[in-house]
């Protein structure tokens, strides 16, 4: 399944390529290492702005998973995963093409999908630019391993619609637990604790937000990757089929803690807004 490249590698080693020769991972591609110190200083810039996405990629950069690079090389080199890549070189496209979408069956998740992007006004290439302002200057490494980082980037939004959770505090931070429990990585679960705790310390008023993250979490586990799926055929099918399929439940505590705080006259989506500014708890 793979070839030998021209590229030097690793002391010397060719680099790994796929069948029709493009690399899996560049020799000049820096190796992502733990800095746990890092991500905390971006967590704190975070929690100061919920809607500041480039911290959240940069907590991500300072607590990789360990098995990454490995998962991306065995995806990319599958038969699957040629397959995905040539039928969806970039999600972007396929997700934004709205009056393509809106031709699928009205039960379909792309259905839900455009309800929920349209409705917050939201698109695949606003978080792509967001990743390039966080990107820079950095060189674009047109490399498989880059390609598949960039499907967990892009399908971000459809785990909200597949999964339920809003995009409220506690809704990103059950969405970054789901995905923890898809594909590991330290920076989703580091961000859905922290974010809890904080929630839990900073308005919260006595509802399980700690137990809402940790059902995400689980159900994550459960459900196969979503990054890992081809995504026009996911968007053709029934959303309720695929909940189903996925063992995808309604989150029963992510909702209890919004009627508790509906019940205390709270809005669920402003739960954090006097406190934004205030420093974390030790």
């Amino acid at each position: 399944m793979m070839t030998e490249s021209s590229f030097p590698h690793d002391g010397g080693q060719m680099a790994e390529t796929a069948p029709d020769g493009v690399l899996v991972m560049h020799p000049d591609r820096p190796r992502m290492k733990l800095r746990p110190l890092k991500a905390w200083h971006h967590f704190r810039e975070l929690v100061k702005d919920k809607e500041n996405t480039e911290e959240v990629f940069r907590i991500f950069e300072s607590l990789p998973s360990r098995d990454l690079e490995t998962r991306a090389r065995n995806f990319v080199l599958s038969e699957a995963g040629e397959r995905i890549r040539a039928s969806e070189a970039y999600l972007p496209d396929i997700l934004d093409d709205h009056a393509a979408l809106r031709l699928l069956p009205e039960d379909s998740v792309a259905h839900a999908y455009l309800d929920f992007m349209e409705s917050q006004g939201l698109t695949a290439a606003g978080l792509v630019a967001e990743y390039d302002k966080f990107i820079g200057d950095r060189p674009d490494y047109g490399d498989l391993f880059g390609w598949y980082l960039n499907r967990y980037r892009d399908t971000h939004d459809l785990l909200h619609v597949l999964t339920g959770y809003s995009r409220d505090a506690l809704g990103e931070q059950c969405v970054l637990a789901f995905t923890h429990g898809q594909n590991g990585g330290m920076g989703n679960l580091f961000i859905a604790y922290a974010g809890a705790l904080h929630m839990r310390n900073n308005g919260a008023r006595g509802a399980p937000v700690v137990a809402a993250v940790r059902e995400a979490q689980k159900q994550g586990k459960a459900c196969p990757r979503i990054a890992d799926m081809p995504i026009r055929e996911l968007l053709a099918r029934p959303l309720a089929e695929v909940r189903r399929e996925f063992a995808i439940t309604p989150p029963r505590l992510y909702q209890q803690c919004h009627d508790q705080w509906r019940a205390m006259g709270i809005d669920p989506f402003d739960l954090l807004a006097p406190a934004a500014a205030e420093p974390l708890a030790a």
